[in-house]
C-alpha cells in the first residue's frame, strides 16, 4: 500500500522499486560498534586523541591521502578554462526541470531504444494499449538501468554489442486502468517479461555519431523472469537453494531488480540482482523461525507482494517455496559473444542487495570484484578470485575467465576515521585536519569451503552475507551503491547515495553519524575515495578519504575536494559511477528531485587544481532517474528510467511525454549524446 512516507522519491518507483523500503524500519537490526565507541574505547586503554592509534595500515599506505592534502589547494582559485581536465571542457547545463534530455550547447542526443521496441527479429512493434507476455518477452523491457558496450569486429563499420538490465516495472505507469489489488494474470506475466536484461547489436555512424539498434539473429536476445540461469560456485547445489522445482540447486528462472553492473576485462557484463524481496509473498507463513528471521534480515514481506505474482506462480509464494528467495540477490555474469553459454549467478561474490559488481586486475591477473549493498546502514564488500585471468580470445580462454568469480575470498569492510569523535557531530563541518578520512579493513567472511565466521557455515555465509557481515562487525553505510576501481590509478571510488535515518533520534536500529559517514540526516550523499595498501587490491588493509558530501553548495554541509563551491553545479543522490579514458569521474544521480532539479550526469575532476570541480553535462526528464553511464572519447549513454513518475501520474493523465511527444506515454530508453563537431561530423567530449 502506498504510504506517506517517501519523501525522497516519487511514490510509484519507492513503491516498484524498493518496496517502498523508505517506509519501513532498517532489515540491519545488528549491534555493531560505529567509530565513536571504538575510539573511546583506544582513548581509554592507550590515552590516545586520535583514532589512528586503532588501526594501522601496512607498511607503504602513509601515501594514501596525497590526493586529500591536494585538495585544499583548490580551494577558493578559480577555474581557468584552459587549464580545465580534458574531457570535462564544456559548458555545464543549468540544473531545470525539463521535460527532455538537456545537453551542452554544442551537444545533441537521440533515443537509441525504448521500451517496448523490438529486439530479437520477428518481434512485433510496441502497441501500448495491447500488450501481451509474448510480445514483451522479444522486445526492449522496462526501466533500463546499467548499460555497457563491447566491440563488434564484423565489417567494416563501427559495431558494438549492448547490454541493458531491466531494474523493474511500474505497472500502473504500464497499463491503462490497473487495478493494483486485483492485476490480471497477463499483465503480471507482461510485468515478469519486462525485468531481465537485453543484448543486442548496435551500429555507430562515424559521419553523423548517430546509433542504432540492429534486428540480429546471431546475437540479440532477451534473458526474462523466466529464462534459465545457473547457479555456480560454493553454495551452488546447496540445501538452502534447492527447490521443488529444482532439487539439484543449481537451475533458475529469472533475473530480478538488476541495478548497475559492469563490464570485465575479458568482455563480459557482470549484473547485480537489488531488491529482489518485494518479488516475493507471505514471509510470515514460513514455518521455520530461523527461516524466518533471515527472510526479516533481507526485508522479505510478512504478507502479499505489490504485484501480487504469487496468486500466478506458486514459485513467488515463501508459504510453498520458502528457499526461492535465497535463489535471488546475486551476481549474474552473462558472455554476450556466446548466446549458448546460459548466463551464471555466482554464489561465491555473496547474497545481498548487489547494486553491482566492477572488476580491477592485479597485476598477476586476479580479479577483485568491488561492491555494494544498497539499503540503508548495509555495507561495502570485495572479493578476489583464487585464479588469473587467461589472455586472448579463445574459446578456451574464455570458458576459464567465465569460472574466475566461482572460486575466491569474500571480504567485508570495516572503517575507521581518524578524527576526535567530538569533531565528527553530524552536521557535516570539517574536523580539524579539514578532511574526513581515514583507515580500513578487509574483514574475510569465506572462501571456497571455508568460513570465517564464527557460528555460520561457509554455505550459509555466502546465501546469508548480510548475517555474516553483521556478526564481523563491518560498518554501517548510507546506501552503498556503484563501485568502481579507477582504470589508471587503480583508486575505487564509492557512491553513498543518501540515508535520512543516519543519527536519527529515539531509533534503535540506525546508528549516529561517524567519519565515514559523517552528516546525520544523510539527505544528498557522498563519494568515498578508497586506497588499498600499497595499491595492492588484494590488500586487507586500506586508506579512505572523502571526495564529495553532496547537496546545494551553498549548503555549508557540503564539500566539493576543497575546490571553490561557486563554480560547482548543485548535486545530490550519487548512485552509478564510470570514468572516461581521461581518468575524470561521472557520476549518474537518483534524487528525487531532492533539490527540486532533475536527475543528471556529471563530470569530476579528480587531480590537481580542479580536483572536486563537478559540473552537470546532461539533465534527464522530469520523473526520470539519470542510470548506467557509458563515457567514450566521441559519445555519452545514458539510461533514461521511469520519465513521469510523479505524485498522480497515470496513463489517462501522463506527467512526461518522452521521449515521442505530445500524445504518447512515456517510456524508459538509451539515450546517446554527442558534441557536433567540425562539419556537423562527431567531436570529441569535452573538448
Amino acid at each position: 500500500m502506498l504510504t506517506e512516507r517517501h519523501t525522497r522519491r516519487q511514490g510509484l518507483t519507492c513503491l516498484y522499486r524498493c518496496g517502498n523500503a523508505c517506509a519501513h524500519d532498517e532489515p540491519n537490526r545488528s549491534g555493531n560498534e560505529y567509530f565513536g565507541d571504538v575510539l573511546a574505547r583506544a582513548v581509554s586503554r592507550r590515552g590516545v586523541l586520535r583514532a589512528g592509534a586503532v588501526l594501522t595500515l601496512a607498511a607503504g599506505a602513509g601515501t594514501a591521502f596525497a590526493g586529500s592534502a591536494a585538495a585544499a589547494t583548490g580551494a577558493g582559485s578559480p577555474a581557468d578554462p584552459d587549464d580545465l581536465p580534458r574531457g570535462l571542457s564544456y559548458k555545464p547545463v543549468t540544473p531545470g526541470t525539463a521535460d527532455a534530455v538537456t545537453v551542452p550547447a554544442g551537444y545533441r542526443s537521440e533515443v537509441v531504444i525504448r521500451w517496448g521496441d523490438p529486439v530479437v527479429p520477428g518481434a512485433p512493434a510496441f502497441d501500448f494499449e495491447k500488450q501481451t507476455a509474448d510480445a514483451q518477452a522479444g522486445q526492449f523491457g522496462y526501466n533500463n538501468d546499467f548499460c555497457g558496450l563491447v566491440p563488434l569486429r564484423r565489417g567494416g563499420g563501427e559495431s558494438y554489442l549492448m547490454f541493458n538490465n531491466h531494474e523493474y516495472t511500474i505497472e500502473p505507469l504500464m497499463f491503462r486502468g490497473y487495478d493494483p489489488d486485483n492485476p490480471t494474470e497477463e499483465q503480471a506475466r507482461v510485468g515478469i517479461q519486462a525485468h531481465g536484461l537485453s543484448i543486442l547489436v548496435v551500429e555507430r555512424d562515424r559521419r553523423t555519431g548517430r546509433i542504432t539498434p540492429v534486428l540480429d539473429e546471431t546475437y540479440n536476445r532477451r534473458y526474462t523472469g523466466t529464462a534459465e540461469f545457473v547457479l555456480d560456485g560454493p553454495a551452488a547445489g546447496s540445501d538452502l537453494v534447492k527447490t521443488s522445482a529444482d532439487d539439484s540447486g543449481t537451475r533458475v528462472l529469472g533475473t530480478f531488480n538488476n541495478c548497475a553492473g559492469g563490464v570485465t576485462p575479458w568482455g563480459t557484463f557482470l549484473t547485480g540482482e537489488e531488491n529482489v524481496n518485494q518479488y516475493f509473498a507471505n514471509a510470515d507463513a514460513v514455518g521455520d523461525r530461523v527461516a524466518r528471521e533471515r527472510l526479516a534480515r533481507y526485508g522479505f514481506p510478512e504478507g502479499e507482494s505489490e504485484r501480487k505474482w504469487e496468486r500466478f506462480d506458486p514459485r513467488f509464494d515463501l508459504a510453498k517455496e520458502p528457499n526461492e528467495a535465497n535463489r535471488f540477490g546475486w551476481i549474474v555474469e552473462v558472455d554476450p559473444y556466446d548466446p549458448q553459454a546460459p548466463p551464471v549467478k555466482h554464489t561465491a561474490l555473496g547474497r545481498f542487495k548487489h547494486e553491482g559488481a566492477t572488476i580491477r586486475l592485479t597485476p598477476d591477473g586476479h580479479a577483485v570484484a568491488y561492491m555494494g549493498d544498497d539499503e540503508r546502514f548495509e555495507y561495502v564488500y570485495k572479493f578476489v578470485s583464487d585464479g588469473v585471468m587467461k589472455g586472448g580470445n579463445s574459446r578456451r580462454a574464455r570458458e576459464h575467465n567465465r569460472r574466475l568469480l566461482a572460486s575466491g575470498t569474500l571480504y567485508v569492510a570495516r572503517f575507521t576515521g581518524n578524527s576526535p569523535a567530538a569533531e565528527i557531530d553530524g552536521s557535516g563541518r570539517l574536523p580539524d585536519d579539514r578532511a574526513f578520512d581515514g583507515r580500513g579493513e578487509w574483514i574475510k567472511l569465506a572462501a571456497g569451503d571455508e568460513s570465517f565466521v564464527d557460528g555460520m557455515t561457509a554455505e550459509e555465509v555466502y546465501v546469508f552475507t548480510r548475517l555474516a557481515a553483521d556478526r564481523v562487525g563491518a560498518t554501517k553505510m548510507d546506501r552503498p551503491e556503484d563501485v568502481e576501481p579507477h582504470p589508471h590509478t587503480g583508486k575505487v571510488y564509492l557512491a553513498l547515495t543518501n540515508n535520512t535515518d543516519r543519527g536519527k533520534s529515539g531509533a534503535s536500529r540506525t546508528a549516529p553519524a561517524d567519519e565515514p559517514n559523517p552528516r546525520n540526516s544523510n539527505a544528498h550523499g557522498h563519494v568515498i575515495e578508497l586506497v588499498e595498501a600499497e595499491n595492492d587490491a588484494r590488500a586487507e588493509r586500506f586508506g579512505w578519504s572523502i571526495l564529495l558530501l553532496c547537496g546545494d553548495p551553498n549548503d555549508p554541509s557540503t564539500y566539493f575536494g576543497g575546490f571553490d563551491k561557486s563554480q560547482v553545479s548543485p548535486i545530490t543522490s550519487p548512485d552509478n559511477l564510470a570514468f572516461d579514458g581521461h581518468g575524470n569521474l561521472w557520476i549518474a544521480t537518483d534524487s528525487g528531485q531532492a533539490l527540486s532539479i532533475n536527475d543528471g550526469l556529471y563530470g569530476v575532476s579528480l587531480e590537481g587544481s580542479t580536483r572536486g570541480r563537478t559540473t552537470l553535462f546532461a539533465s534527464v526528464p522530469v520523473g526520470g532517474e539519470c542510470c548506467g553511464p557509458v563515457i567514450y572519447d566521441e559519445f555519452v549513454l545514458i539510461s533514461v528510467q521511469h520519465p513521469g513518475d510523479l505524485d498522480d501520474a497515470s496513463p489517462e493523465s501522463p506527467k512526461s511525454v518522452f521521449p515521442d511527444g505530445p500524445g504518447t506515454q512515456p517510456r524508459p530508453s538509451v539515450v546517446n549524446i554527442w558534441k557536433v563537431g567540425e562539419e556537423g561530423g562527431p567531436g570529441r567530449i569535452g573538448q
